[in-house]
């Protein structure tokens, strides 16, 4: 099957990959988005485990404030290099979890940190386990994983806390 341009856009504009990874992906797959974007995500998922045990030594702390100054949230996003830090789409993944902290509360940030016996689940109770409040079908690790493919570098949540007035 001929893999045509607009083919790789769409899987780049699905999966943030690469040009080159995008048409390699699809010419094993046959053209098979589906096949495809899984290829990517196994492929990822090897790269990802690579880079787990890199130091993040740089990143930055966002804020935010919700219901006129009711609620607030404070995260600490870590990266591999104050390059990344800079960049647009990391501050907007760092906003985006502080906005999921202000809005759900969460109490620890992964599953492995329940203690055993606490009632409620995971994915009410661990930020990384939550349900992104932007993007339901994606987990808040899910979007950690793919700011991880698009920047190339290992990025961690370090510690968070959540401010209510009056609580």
């Amino acid at each position: 099957m001929e893999i045509t341009a607009a083919m790789v856009k769409e899987l780049r504009e699905k999966t943030g990959a690469g040009v080159m990874e995008s048409k390699r992906a699809l010419t094993e797959a046959n053209g098979d988005m589906r096949r495809a974007e899984a290829l990517l995500e196994e492929w990822a998922g090897g790269r990802i485990a690579k880079r787990a045990g890199r130091a993040t030594n740089q990143g930055l702390i966002e804020t935010y404030v919700h219901g006129g100054g009711r609620i607030g949230a404070m995260v600490e996003v870590n990266c591999e290099t104050d390059f990344v830090a800079r960049n647009e789409a990391f501050r907007e993944l760092a906003h985006d979890i502080a906005m999921q902290i202000a809005a759900m509360d969460p109490q620890y940030l992964s599953a492995d940190e329940i203690p055993e016996g606490t009632p409620g689940r995971a994915a009410d109770l661990a930020l990384l386990a939550m349900p992104f409040i932007k993007d339901p079908s994606k987990s808040v690790e899910d979007l950690v994983r793919e700011a991880i493919r698009k920047t190339g570098e290992n990025i961690q949540i370090r510690r968070f806390a959540r401010f209510e007035l009056g609580a």
